[in-house]
């Protein structure tokens, strides 16, 4: 019987249930609890181990390159930037209305940082992200197009909800690398979502798009409906330096002192 049961729950895909019903069993009798709670208790587990495989599956094909957890940016360092706002961005609403997300600030100001951990908290909540550094993204793009089958590589990113353009001011483009950016950014407009870093403001995005009239129609579709994030601060890279370097120093001072204090005893 046992056997039986365990086939028909294979051929029902109910592999959590399979493992440890038997288990769930001896203990639900010995709380006596009722066959709907043993039912209850069963499902959660198939629900929540459904969960867990699901959402390793997106975290794996979203390739975040690093382990970037919310709760660790320093939202102190931004007093613009409110809590509230963030927490909705990571609810992921946004994206159901296919708008976009860009943030701005200097080098060392948490872009990434911020970019990864949201796409982390989208992919907890059953989004399916993609994370791309500007550079590879182009060139996966020019390489497409120079086999014809650009549109073919634009609809496979068309699956994923949310595409995550890292460092998208980084590289000097090339007037064909700009086009086929171009061309991706005009068939995601009101289709799909973005969330793009960028350390130059808009009004040097020429240097991106080498066209005004470019420029320009890639600005109006990537901020008509958007939420623009701007990390108006010093460099956490260099902050964390002189912080250490001061630390340093101090280490150094201590030890002079130190020194100092005992010649003085021995005279």
């Amino acid at each position: 019987m046992n056997q039986t049961l365990d086939t028909m729950l294979e051929s029902l895909n109910l592999l959590a249930i399979r493992d440890v019903y038997q288990e769930v069993s001896t203990r639900i009798i010995k709380e006596q609890m009722s066959p709907i709670d043993y039912l209850q208790e069963l499902v959660n587990i198939e629900l929540d181990q459904r969960y867990q495989k699901s959402v390793m599956h997106l975290l794996k094909i979203a390739k975040l390159p690093r382990n970037k957890l919310l709760r660790d940016f320093d939202i102190t360092r931004i007093p613009t930037l409110h809590p509230g706002l963030l927490k909705n961005l990571s609810e992921g609403d946004f994206i159901d209305r296919s708008e976009n997300l860009l943030i701005f600030g200097n080098p060392g100001t948490g872009k990434s940082h911020l970019s990864i951990a949201l796409a982390r908290e989208w992919c907890l909540r059953g989004r399916k992200c993609l994370y791309i550094t500007a550079a590879s993204l182009v060139q996966e793009l020019l390489a497409a197009k120079n086999k014809l089958n650009l549109n073919q590589i634009i609809k496979r990113l068309d699956k994923f909800e949310v595409l995550i353009i890292d460092d998208i001011s980084y590289i000097p483009y090339e007037r064909s690398e700009s086009e086929v950016l171009f061309v991706l950014l005009a068939e995601r407009y009101e289709q799909r979502s973005l969330a793009i870093t960028s350390n130059l403001v808009f009004s040097k995005w020429q240097q991106i798009f080498q066209d005004e009239m470019a420029t320009n129609a890639a600005i109006d579709r990537l901020v008509h409906h958007s939420t623009i994030l701007e990390l108006n601060t010093e460099s956490y890279r260099i902050k964390t330096a002189k912080e250490n370097q001061g630390n340093t120093s101090c280490g150094v001072v201590k030890k002079l002192e130190k020194k100092s204090d005992k010649k003085e005893g021995k005279m």
